[in-house]
Protein backbone atom coordinates (compact mmCIF):
# COMPACT_ATOMS: atom_id res chain seq x y z
CA UNK A 1 0.00 0.00 0.00
CA UNK A 2 1.28 3.18 -0.80
CA UNK A 3 1.47 6.28 1.74
CA UNK A 4 -1.43 7.86 1.50
CA UNK A 5 -1.22 12.21 1.33
CA UNK A 6 -2.82 14.51 3.75
CA UNK A 7 -4.79 17.36 2.35
CA UNK A 8 -2.98 20.24 3.87
CA UNK A 9 -5.37 22.97 2.95
CA UNK A 10 -7.42 21.23 5.78
CA UNK A 11 -5.00 20.45 7.93
CA UNK A 12 -4.18 24.14 7.72
CA UNK A 13 -7.77 24.83 9.16
CA UNK A 14 -8.55 22.34 11.63
CA UNK A 15 -6.78 20.87 14.50
CA UNK A 16 -7.66 17.23 16.23
CA UNK A 17 -7.84 16.89 19.90
CA UNK A 18 -6.91 14.24 22.11
CA UNK A 19 -10.07 12.72 22.47
CA UNK A 20 -10.13 12.41 18.38
CA UNK A 21 -12.99 15.22 17.88
CA UNK A 22 -11.62 18.13 15.39
CA UNK A 23 -12.16 21.74 16.04
CA UNK A 24 -12.53 24.53 13.78
CA UNK A 25 -12.19 28.37 13.45
CA UNK A 26 -16.01 30.17 13.38
CA UNK A 27 -16.49 32.37 10.48
CA UNK A 28 -17.26 35.77 10.38
CA UNK A 29 -14.80 37.12 12.19
CA UNK A 30 -12.78 39.03 9.33
CA UNK A 31 -14.68 42.21 8.21
CA UNK A 32 -17.64 44.30 9.07
CA UNK A 33 -17.25 44.20 12.79
CA UNK A 34 -18.18 47.50 13.60
CA UNK A 35 -21.84 46.16 13.15
CA UNK A 36 -21.49 42.82 15.32
CA UNK A 37 -22.40 43.10 18.68
CA UNK A 38 -19.13 42.40 21.68
CA UNK A 39 -21.06 39.36 22.49
CA UNK A 40 -21.50 38.13 19.07
CA UNK A 41 -17.48 38.76 17.99
CA UNK A 42 -16.54 37.25 21.50
CA UNK A 43 -18.80 34.04 20.75
CA UNK A 44 -16.63 33.57 17.33
CA UNK A 45 -13.60 33.84 18.79
CA UNK A 46 -14.31 30.26 20.78
CA UNK A 47 -13.55 26.79 18.49
CA UNK A 48 -16.47 24.80 16.92
CA UNK A 49 -16.57 21.61 16.47
CA UNK A 50 -16.75 19.65 12.98
CA UNK A 51 -20.04 18.32 12.18
CA UNK A 52 -20.73 14.38 12.31
CA UNK A 53 -21.57 14.92 9.24
CA UNK A 54 -18.01 16.03 8.31
CA UNK A 55 -16.07 13.99 10.23
CA UNK A 56 -15.80 10.99 7.37
CA UNK A 57 -14.61 13.94 5.14
CA UNK A 58 -11.94 14.57 7.84
CA UNK A 59 -10.70 11.25 8.41
CA UNK A 60 -10.26 10.23 4.79
CA UNK A 61 -8.42 14.20 4.18
CA UNK A 62 -6.33 13.60 7.32
CA UNK A 63 -5.38 10.05 7.44
CA UNK A 64 -2.80 10.00 10.33
CA UNK A 65 -4.01 12.48 12.81
CA UNK A 66 -6.90 9.60 13.93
Amino acid sequence: MPKVKTKKAIAKRVKVTKSGKVTRSNAGKRHLLSTKTSKRKRQLKRKSPVSDGEMKLMKTALPYSF
